[in-house]
């Protein structure tokens, strides 16, 4: 078991990190009669109260919903005006979390409303709380221990969905960008890079490639662990927003939540996760290998133009990269 001294957590950052939250859609503004059909497939009755939500990158509403009847929804929805592929992320994410055992750990889906370029997806309302950004050791683990069980859960996948490597061979190509960009642009063209990194370029592109092959498994995996994610109930932990589902190793979730624990709270509360039974049985090699090709991503994502609607997400991204590329340093100690 790894020992953490809890005090880590209250003495890790001078500044806070950027939170994972964008700049979303007013309730108000999606459309009226899709409010009212989003509400009739939780059995109808009039809006009392609608709390918008915050946290997560998507641009779209996102907003608690009690009914007149007393009956508690939770209702997301998002056109193509506030970001062109939100609604197709809102599509897959219907279609994997219906597709999902009714016993797993993750809200239930009441229905889709997908008219006029809009999407809007209907759960029930849980009763629950996002663990702190800050991770707190206790609540970290609790995580932890709820992920173990949705991992044993979801192993064999029950839902038909894309091997990890056709999911994430798009993104992990990051230190391959770089490169094309040291080869092909001005001599000055990574002076933004961190220099660790620029002297190793070629071997970080390469890790790349491994990682691509060191993803596979046979379970579904979330892809996108984080903070704004989950849902801490009194008696269980929840696990949304599931867009990104595919067919991998367990493993491979752990090792891209820890640039969002790390960025938080450093590398001592981190080690719950980086030293977790679940990453200790992978291969080392293959652990370094994610761990380096998710880094690759941050940098090169955080040095892009923000997308539509999501201002935010380019600095959440660096900070980020700077606590993944930490940790890779470490697991890369010959590399001087």
């Amino acid at each position: 078991m790894t020992l953490i001294d809890d005090s880590a957590h209250e003495a890790h950052h001078a500044t806070v990190p950027p939170a994972a939250a964008g700049v979303r859609l007013p309730w108000s503004a999606v459309p009226t009669d899709l409010r009212d059909k989003a509400c009739a497939l939780a059995g109808g009755g009039e809006v009392v109260e609608a709390l918008p939500q915050t946290g997560g990158f998507s641009p779209g509403a996102a907003v608690r919903v009690r009914l007149s009847t007393g009956r508690r929804i939770f209702i997301k929805a998002v056109s193509a005006d506030q970001n062109p592929d939100s609604p197709d992320y809102y599509r897959q994410e219907a279609r994997y979390t219906a597709a999902l055992p009714e016993h797993a750990p993750v809200p239930r889906l009441l229905g889709v409303v997908d008219e006029r370029g809009w999407v809007v997806l209907v759960f029930d309302d849980i009763d629950g709380v996002m663990p702190d950004a800050a991770w707190r050791p206790d609540e970290l683990r609790r995580v932890l221990d709820a992920f173990s069980q949705l991992a044993d859960l979801l192993d064999p996948t029950p839902v038909e969905a894309p091997l990890a490597a056709e999911r994430l061979a798009g993104s992990f190509q990051g230190w391959r960008a770089c490169r094309q960009m040291r080869d092909d642009g001005p001599q000055d063209a990574l002076d933004w890079l961190d220099p660790w990194a620029r002297r190793h370029l070629d071997a970080l592109a390469e890790l790349e490639v491994h990682a691509l092959e060191a993803v596979a498994g046979t379970t579904l995996i979330h892809t996108d662990i984080r903070a704004d994610n989950i849902l801490m109930a009194p008696d269980r932990v929840y696990f949304v927003d599931w867009p990104w589902a595919c067919v991998g190793a367990p493993w491979v979730d752990l090792v891209l939540l820890v640039p969002s624990v790390w960025m938080h709270v450093g590398p001592e509360i981190a080690r719950l996760v980086t030293e977790h039974p679940v990453v200790a049985k992978a291969d080392p090699a293959d652990v370094t290998a994610v761990a380096a090709a998710f880094t690759g991503y941050l940098v090169d994502q955080g040095h892009q133009p923000a997308p539509p609607g999501l201002p935010t997400l380019r600095a959440f991204q660096n900070a980020a990269a700077v606590a993944s590329l930490a940790w890779i340093k470490g697991r890369l100690p010959g590399w001087e």
